[in-house]
């Protein structure tokens, strides 16, 4: 059994440890617990824990502007992905998204992570601008957005599954 609920100041820790292992590995840690709490405390600002018997298997954090959203961090466990984790988290954030009058998403992710890349392709994002020195000044991003406006139903009309990546 899977449960998506809201982050808590007691999930940082265990969020940021994710981020470093799993989204910011050779690039030194920028998402610290002190900052993964400061983005809970943010009110334009929503954090979501995915957890399997209470034990945290991923996370996200999206920054909402006025029209536009931005994908911060999105996570997976290594041992759960391609279970639907990723695309869950997606799917709720879009929801928030969509009620909160966002008309795109934006994210970034490591030029060179294929499996990061076809994941979202498969969630229905579409491939930007490559951003070189994004990462640290030594490795490349890839933009890639969602338009919620693409979409007349409620969820995601992107087809396929598939989980196996994170931004960042």
């Amino acid at each position: 059994m899977r449960e998506i609920r809201l982050a808590r100041a007691a999930d940082a820790r265990v969020m940021a440890v994710m981020s470093r292992e799993l989204i910011e590995a050779g690039l030194g840690w920028r998402w610290t617990p002190d900052r993964v709490r400061g983005a809970l405390r943010d009110p334009d600002t929503n954090a979501i824990v995915a957890c399997a018997q209470s034990r945290p298997i991923g996370f996200a954090i999206m920054f909402y502007g006025e029209t536009k959203a931005h994908l911060l961090l999105l996570a997976v466990a290594a041992d759960c992905r391609r279970r639907g984790v990723g695309r869950a988290l997606w799917e709720w954030l879009l929801a928030s998204a969509r009620i909160a009058g966002i008309a795109e998403v934006r994210l970034e992710l490591r030029a060179g992570n294929a499996g990061a890349r076809r994941f979202y392709s498969r969630l229905g994002c579409v491939e930007g601008a490559t951003l070189r020195g994004y990462y640290a000044g030594v490795e490349a991003a890839l933009q890639m957005r969602y338009s919620l406006h693409r979409d007349a139903a409620p969820g995601p009309s992107a087809g396929g599954a598939g989980e196996d990546s994170h931004t960042r």
